[in-house]
């Protein structure tokens, strides 16, 4: 899943970065609010994390303007300002949530996760298909009661599939939704990781196909059985 962070401070970004990165998040960093617009105007994402307090364009500006031209994508405000007006205006703006900094990882880890059960409120917590469990809460993935060793990518790429149903993906989707704009690499890395997922489903017990090739198109999930 990717996340825009717009955030004008660089030790808050560094250190937001890598541990929502280590939770496999692909993550995307804007340090003013211009910049965070035209990310948000390019590109699909399923959380954005927005300070108040922002170079260029403020973060209640840019919300008021993602919220006009139409984004529904769930924002959480990220501020030091703590008074009730303060958070009145940030979800009058179209905020879904106020942190208040200094803020605890684990509870900002905790509101990402009720914000994108709540954006994808159809989804259950535990995702499955057929013998295949993916638990997102513990970052563990079984098939039948076979825990599979996947890489960060590996799983970030399951996952993918597994909340978008049998929808079909290019590898320049996949590309956009897994990994940070700035370090795209090419498009045989998706091929790649994707083979050592396949690799290591099989070896768990799953048939070869279960993330089947569409030719000259994509990849999907093959139909649960």
């Amino acid at each position: 899943m990717r996340i825009l962070l717009v955030e004008d401070d660089e030790r808050i970004t560094d250190a937001l970065a890598e541990d929502l990165s280590d939770q496999h998040y692909a993550i995307d960093v804007a340090y003013d609010g211009d910049a965070g617009w035209e990310l948000a105007s390019v590109f699909t994402y399923d959380l954005i994390l927005l300070d108040v307090m922002l170079p260029q364009m403020d973060g209640i500006t840019l919300c008021r303007q993602l919220r006009a031209k139409g984004c529904s994508t769930p924002v959480m405000m990220l501020t030091a300002r703590d008074t009730i007006s303060d958070k009145v205006l940030g979800l009058d703006a179209g905020a879904d949530d106020y942190l208040v900094k200094p803020f605890d990882l684990q509870e900002l880890s905790a509101r990402i996760r009720a914000l994108l059960r709540r954006g994808n409120s159809t989804l259950p917590p535990v995702l499955e298909w057929g013998k295949l469990r993916l638990d997102p809460s513990t970052c563990e993935v079984f098939y039948e009661e076979r825990l599979l060793a996947l890489s960060p990518k590996e799983y970030s790429l399951l996952e993918f599939f597994l909340r978008s149903g049998r929808r079909v993906f290019s590898r320049a989707q996949i590309l956009e939704h897994l990994w940070p704009f700035e370090r795209l690499p090419e498009e045989a890395t998706v091929k790649a990781h994707m083979r050592g997922l396949r690799q290591k489903l099989e070896s768990a017990g799953a048939p070869s196909d279960l993330i089947e090739t569409v030719y000259g198109l994509g990849y999907r999930l093959k139909e649960n059985p």
